[in-house]
């Protein structure tokens, strides 16, 4: 009897802390990025580090509409509701989730990052999502699926002409990644679980079941062990919705076991569904405030292979083969990846500052791991200022710059890094899911350097960005080799958000041009015949993002 009253009073307190674990997905139009560059500016609490996504605005920004967190529809007069239906005091909502309509064309090939359910693909493609979020007491349901159709028309791929050891190289990279270049040769057509969730929530825990999107890591363009390149997967999450503070500074994490999908394009693969176990830390000390450290692991495996809780539970285990399992990283197929990072946070200076160092594999102790520290790894820097313009009060310049380095060399010549994300021992689809990279869109062996200028105001945004994309080059060292054959695209972008009543906007003009597409190198012929340095063929793709946000 005194069991079940000790129960019925620890259920009646969760209830009366009241669950607000609605989330903001990664990647919504406009929203994310303003509510980072507010943080800058002082206007959102210092200790939320932006490193583990989603964000739970309610509970860590400590707003009602999650969608409207900087108020701006809240007086308008032609609002007649704040969108949230509350039923018992409260303790029950209701709101409907924005409508998203994103549209993608692209005129000659593929060019996708960032992007989620969307593939790459040629031609005109196009995603929508709407649902509701429903709250009673602890629990709550966020039901927010995806449908994406793509045209998905054929184009260009690597050229009939280049020698057979480039084809046998290609064919066997992706052998070891299931990394889709083209998703079969009709109109692409799928409905996904989307953003949704099912959650219980107390205080700064939440537990429950989730199909969103993650990104951890402090990168805006880019994150090395969890993106929105992909679309998301099933999984159970505990993680913080908030962060927890203790005389020693505050921490936010997650953990996830879940289950990741095979795109059905790769061939002479084992084709059962794998398991992925991640874990994500943040620290920020007492002693240093805006300053943030983290650490964040995954591990996968097959399903089917998995039998004792260790096995389900890898990120718990020693990160070193000597302490695990010996010379082998496990009894079955599996491919560990592990990230450290930290982002400094300068509000009076309206300006953050942030890297990530990436590892793959196990190394077998630690003299081996502090000798060859660069043996398969990978990083990226980067850098937000806003500038104030002194004549127009609440309006800044942003400059935004990001590098991302993914290509490998070599530790020794007996012991080359691979291919990021790859796998040569069992897991043959690599880190990924439903055919599209978990980690950076830019794929194995990529480089990315990104500088941003923009104006902002609010939720408002109009601004030029500059990229220098280097595809695979771990590739190109292999088999390509010839010096002006690298495959490198300049990008010129004009971008743009803006908010009006209801409704978020979303632009991106991408003119890209590509040097040797698919280091195809085609010289021009000099009149000497003899300029080692001729143009090759470049080839132009121009690539238009539009997306609509209608906020209820």
């Amino acid at each position: 009897m005194r069991s079940k009253l000790l129960f019925f009073i620890f259920i009646t307190v969760l209830i009366a802390l009241q669950s607000k674990s609605q989330t903001i997905p990664v990647g919504t139009p406009a929203l994310s990025e303003a509510i980072r560059n507010a943080q800058l500016l002082g206007q959102v609490d210092s200790s939320i580090s932006f490193t583990v996504l989603p964000i739970f605005p309610v509970k860590a920004l400590k707003v009602d509409n999650p969608f409207d967190p900087f108020k701006s529809m809240e007086n308008e007069p032609w609002r007649k509701t704040d969108g949230i239906y509350r039923f018992h005091k409260n303790k029950w909502n209701v709101q409907f989730l924005p409508v998203i309509w994103q549209q993608q064309f692209n005129t000659h090939h593929p060019y996708s990052l960032n992007d989620g359910p969307m593939i790459p693909a040629r031609g005109y493609q196009t995603m929508i999502s709407a649902g509701f979020f429903a709250r009673i007491g602890i629990l709550s349901i966020q039901l927010n699926p995806e449908y994406v159709y793509a045209e998905n028309r054929n184009f260009q791929g690597l050229y009939k002409e280049l020698p057979a050891s480039v084809w046998d190289e290609y064919n066997f990279l992706h052998s070891v990644i299931d990394f889709q270049e083209k998703f079969g040769d009709k109109p692409y057509k799928r409905l996904f679980w989307g953003q949704s969730s099912i959650r219980l929530t107390a205080g700064p825990i939440s537990f429950g079941l989730s199909n969103e999107n993650l990104w951890w890591g402090p990168g805006l363009k880019n994150a090395l062990l969890m993106s929105n390149t992909a679309p998301g997967f099933m999984h159970l999450t505990l993680n913080t919705v908030k962060p927890i503070h203790s005389i020693i500074g505050s921490f936010e994490g997650q953990i996830i076991s879940g289950k990741l999908e095979n795109s059905g394009y790769q061939l002479n693969a084992r084709q059962d569904a794998r398991y992925i176990n991640g874990i994500v830390l943040t620290y920020n000390p007492r002693w240093t405030p805006g300053l943030f450290l983290g650490i964040a692991r995954s591990e996968i495996s097959y399903l089917n292979d998995l039998k004792t809780f260790k096995d389900y539970m890898p990120v718990i285990a020693p990160f070193y083969k000597k302490k695990n399992y010996g010379e082998n990283e496990s009894p079955y197929p599996n491919d560990q990846r592990v990230s450290v990072f930290s982002r400094w946070l300068l509000p009076k200076a309206h300006a953050e500052i942030y890297a990530e160092f990436f590892k793959e594999d196990h190394a077998y102790d630690f003299r081996d791991m502090f000798l060859q520290i660069e043996y398969t790894h990978a990083y990226l820097v980067g850098l937000t200022k806003l500038i104030p313009i002194i004549a127009r009060p609440s309006q800044f310049i942003k400059f935004q710059l990001e590098y991302t380095k993914l290509e490998q060399n070599s530790a020794n010549p007996w012991r080359g890094g691979g291919y990021l994300y790859a796998h040569y021992a069992g897991v043959a689809q690599g880190y990924t899911n439903s055919g599209q990279l978990l980690g950076p869109g830019i794929g194995p062996g990529g480089d990315l350097l990104s500088v941003e200028i923009s104006w902002i105001k609010g939720l408002k945004k109009i601004g030029i960005e500059f990229e220098r994309f280097v595809h695979n080059n771990d590739f190109f060292n292999a088999v390509i080799i010839e010096p002006r054959a690298k495959w490198v695209d300049l990008n010129i972008s004009a971008i743009g958000q803006w908010n009006w009543k209801n409704l978020l906007f979303s632009s991106k003009l991408v003119f890209q041009n590509a040097y040797n597409y698919e280091y195809y190198y085609q010289p021009t012929i000099s009149e000497n015949n003899a300029d080692y340095w001729a143009s090759g063929t470049n080839t132009f793709n121009f690539q238009a993002q539009v997306a609509i946000a209608y906020r209820f």
